[in-house]
């Protein structure tokens, strides 16, 4: 009888232990190394940082208590928080357009959740998905089942009756409230609203969905059949409406916009994110800067990484009119202070998604390396958090180095802030890729 409670008690000892153990927070330091913070143009020397869990717990130029905590040499690398892609469709990057326009949801998904544990090991964390039914992939990336970066998903586009993303073909008109949805609006890649009441059911429905965040369309677009790129879409009522229903969940809209008189009209109605903009005057970048909203800009231009439209159509047309004010609102933008932040806005060009960082590189053309960098870190942060209680990572600030933040992390073999182009090959350069505080990619021996 005594050797069976000397049993048990030796059993219940260790069970307590095992149990105490597993609620132990793990931790990870990281020693030596100089950290760019997002912010700071100069970085911090000789720096440690502990990783407790999910969060950085603390940041010190003097040693940090190892304990039980796997620690990590960086050797004089440089620490910066992950990238942010602020511009990206996890649908549609990835897969050839003939496919992107007839395959599946679950393709779409499956082929998404491939893409982007790419784009993770390129060393972006997080993405604002602005376009795409990408609700379970952005759940499942959470959860562990794929790897992948932190998703904001903004779900359907909404779009006007000849709007940049009706997909209908040109001969679904006349059309009438009967007519069954096409399937890229019932899986929920895309929805076309008209009228007050319908942008509000349809910007209501995104919300019920999980949207972070709302994307309308306000103007013509490159990749779209039959809307121009001058037109102006949706009315200062509907745009409104978006903008009411969205406030109403507090959180914000952003829009797909190239001209003055489109994105004007949207920022009266209270638009918070402007995406594209190529084709701005100093005027309007002045106005985006007075509402306090942000330019989601891509640094798209005529080169070896443009975008392939058969020479002679419509769309080829529209993009090189679009690359043309590249360049000019680039340097208006930068004169002027407005917020500026990255996205690539990849489509149906798996080749191109792999030069997410050397897209980020370009941004050299018109800004400091510092400069560049905060787009795709700390600013891209701020627009982040401007979905308020719709952000599904409340427990500390995305795109920053600094105790409560987020565990988002990169070793980079140098320094970003003299040589921009190290993030344009994550494959050499990037040595380390931490999310969420845990380690994707280590090559640190």
């Amino acid at each position: 009888m005594r050797l069976y409670q000397l049993f048990i008690t030796a059993f219940l000892f260790v069970t307590a232990s095992v149990g105490f153990a597993a609620d132990l927070p793990q931790q990870i330091l990281i020693n030596n190394v100089h950290v760019f913070d997002g912010i700071n143009k100069k970085r911090l020397m000789n720096t440690n940082v502990l990783i407790e869990d999910n969060l950085i717990k603390q940041i010190s130029t003097d040693p940090i208590a190892e304990g039980s905590a796997v620690v990590i040499n960086g050797s004089g690398r440089t620490l910066m928080p992950g990238l942010i892609d602020m511009h990206w469709h996890s649908a549609y990057a990835n897969i050839s357009m003939q496919l992107g326009l007839t395959a599946d949801l679950a393709y779409h998904t499956l082929i998404g959740a491939k893409g982007n544990t790419k784009t993770l090991l390129r060393g972006f964390t997080t993405v604002r998905d602005v376009g795409g039914n990408v609700f379970s992939l952005a759940k499942l990336t959470d959860s562990g089942v794929y790897d992948g970066p932190r998703i904001f998903p903004s779900g359907p586009a909404i779009s006007q009756t000849s709007g940049h993303t009706d997909f209908r073909p040109s001969t679904a008109v006349p059309a009438d409230s009967t007519m069954p949805l096409t399937y890229m609006e019932r899986i929920g890649h895309v929805i076309v609203a008209d009228g007050v009441p319908e942008v509000l059911k349809r910007t209501r429905e995104a919300l019920r969905m999980g949207a972070t965040q709302i994307k309308i369309n306000s103007g013509g677009g490159v990749s779209s059949s039959f809307d121009p790129l001058d037109v102006t879409q949706f009315t200062i009522e509907e745009t409104r409406a978006a903008v009411d229903a969205a406030a109403d969940w507090h959180t914000y809209v952003a829009t797909h916009v190239f001209t003055d008189e489109a994105t004007q009209r949207a920022l009266e109605a209270g638009v918070m994110s402007i995406e594209h903009g190529h084709l701005l005057s100093e005027k309007t970048l002045k106005l985006i800067k007075k509402k306090g909203a942000f330019l989601s800009i891509q640094p798209i231009l005529d080169d070896e990484d443009a975008i392939q439209f058969p020479e002679g159509s419509f769309s080829r047309q529209k993009y090189i009119e679009v690359t043309k004010g590249t360049d000019k609102v680039y340097r208006l933008a930068k004169k002027i202070g407005v917020k500026t932040v990255f996205g690539t806005d990849t489509l149906f060009d798996p080749a191109l998604a792999e030069k997410q960082g050397k897209q980020l590189a370009k941004l050299g053309r018109w800004y400091t390396p510092v400069e560049v960098l905060r787009q795709a870190t700390s600013t891209a942060g701020e627009l982040l958090a401007l979905s308020g209680p719709r952000n599904p990572y409340l427990q500390g600030p995305l795109g920053v180095i600094k105790e409560g933040a987020y565990a988002d992390l990169i070793l980079v073999n140098g320094n970003p802030l003299e040589d921009l182009n190290l993030v344009a090959n994550p494959l050499e350069n990037f040595d380390l890729i931490m999310k969420d505080g845990k380690v994707y990619k280590n090559q640190i021996q």
